[in-house]
């Protein structure tokens, strides 16, 4: 059986006010093109399908083309859970309408497939065989050995707490969030066969992982974070979502993020953006393919240390030619208003302009001499110079007098005191 893998499209999602749906319905173009050339058999969404619980309508209607097209007709199966960013009511919203196609939405950890009233009679079509609360066996066409999935979508900790709390007892509820995760995936393993192609798909913070700027945090210092070893022995492929660098945790069974299709923040810059393709046979070593994709816009960053000459002399010899650019200018003293939009003019390709001001190392040095010989000046000095920098003009000696009073009436009162 193919497997294909891909978590965290974030449809909806801008990067510094720039929309993205341009690159991500060309992901979605990419990604059918994959699953049609490489004859995949069945899709895992691992969460995060949108950016936000009210994504735009336009973001929805590209997932649903996008399950749509990847279903191909019943023909291939796709499994999709809710993440984090998801509002869980609304993945599974077209639940009824999806399962027609052979797709499976679930929102939440406790949720069932939705099981045929009868038997699918059709061989070409997509078979929901049996399921349960987080879990269902899939029979594909073309496919010898059928597909168990122990589906956990988010699992927040009300989320989690609701749907233990029928079979854990009090003191086990209090057991960290890993060893819970680790009992539920391990009672769920029981579904698991020699005969089958055994899958866990879920979306999680694990141990190990590396994080970057664009994920929303979804643990508090660590207390929701799982460890590899709460996957059940007896998986052949553990498909994760939430962290957007693809990564591997572990090898038996295979853990993966496959991360996200888009570079969604510059902590992102220079990453390649793929899927997973796997390929599993009872009993035998999973194979397994990273699919680098093309269709999103790679994120660079510039740091121009030498001014606007060395940002114009890069676009002329097209430097990351095609990418979102965040650019940091040094520049020696504050920029012309007038010189800054002609600078932001330069290129569309510029998300976000950072000036850092620079000072020449003589200037600095000057400025350090004159500190240093402040602290040789007497205080009636001092109030001379900050006098006239206030004022434009020298104080008369009459203030001076009266500044030199109230100077030591002050030291009088700190000796009384102490």
């Amino acid at each position: 059986m193919r497997i294909l893998h891909t978590a965290d499209w974030h449809f909806g999602r801008q990067l510094e006010g720039r929309d993205r749906r341009v690159e991500q319905a060309a992901f979605v173009e990419e990604i059918c093109r994959i699953a049609e050339e490489r004859q995949v058999d069945l899709v895992l969404i691992a969460g995060d399908v949108y950016d936000s619980v009210n994504p735009p309508a336009w973001a929805e209607e590209l997932f649903y083309e996008a399950i749509e097209r990847l279903s191909g007709g019943g023909s291939r199966g796709v499994v999709v859970i809710a993440g984090n960013h998801d509002q869980p009511e609304r993945v599974r919203a077209a639940a009824p309408l999806a399962a027609k196609h052979g797709i499976v939405l679930l929102g939440l950890p406790k949720e069932a497939p939705l099981l045929p009233e009868e038997p699918v009679s059709a061989s070409d079509r997509v078979q929901i065989v049996q399921g349960g609360p987080s879990w269902l066996e899939l029979a594909v066409p073309g496919c010898e050995h059928h597909a168990v999935i122990l589906a956990l979508p988010y699992p927040s900790e009300s989320r989690l707490k609701e749907l233990l709390s029928e079979s854990f007892t009090q003191e086990e509820m209090q057991l960290a969030f890993s060893d819970r995760i680790g009992k539920l995936l391990n009672e769920l393993s029981a579904h698991f066969r020699e005969d089958t192609v055994n899958l866990v798909m879920s979306h999680l913070f694990v141990m190990g992982g590396a994080e970057t700027e664009s994920e929303r945090p979804i643990q508090i210092g660590g207390a929701m974070t799982v460890s590899t070893q709460a996957f059940p022995e007896n998986a052949d492929y553990v498909a994760l979502g939430h962290l957007h660098r693809l990564q591997k945790l572990r090898e038996k069974p295979l853990v993966r993020y496959s991360g996200s299709p888009l570079c969604y923040s510059f902590s992102e810059a220079g990453q390649s953006k793929a899927v997973v393709l796997v390929e599993i046979e009872p009993g035998q070593e999973v194979r397994e393919e990273i699919l680098y994709l093309t269709s999103g816009r790679p994120l660079a960053r510039w740091k121009a240390t030498e001014g606007i000459e060395q940002v114009e002399r890069w676009l002329a010899e097209g430097r990351d030619a095609g990418a979102w650019i965040d650019l940091e200018i040094h520049v020696s003293d504050v920029i012309d208003p007038a010189e800054f939009q002609r600078l932001r003019k330069l290129s569309d390709d510029f998300l976000k302009i950072q000036r850092v001001v620079v000072r020449e190392d003589r200037q600095e040095s000057e400025e350090l001499e004159a500190q240093a010989k402040l602290t040789e000046l007497t205080p009636d000095q001092l109030f001379r110079r900050f006098y006239e920098r206030k004022r434009g003009a020298r104080p008369d000696e009459r203030l001076v007098a009266m500044f030199q009073r109230l100077l030591l009436e002050t030291e009088a009162g700190r000796e009384e005191e102490a």
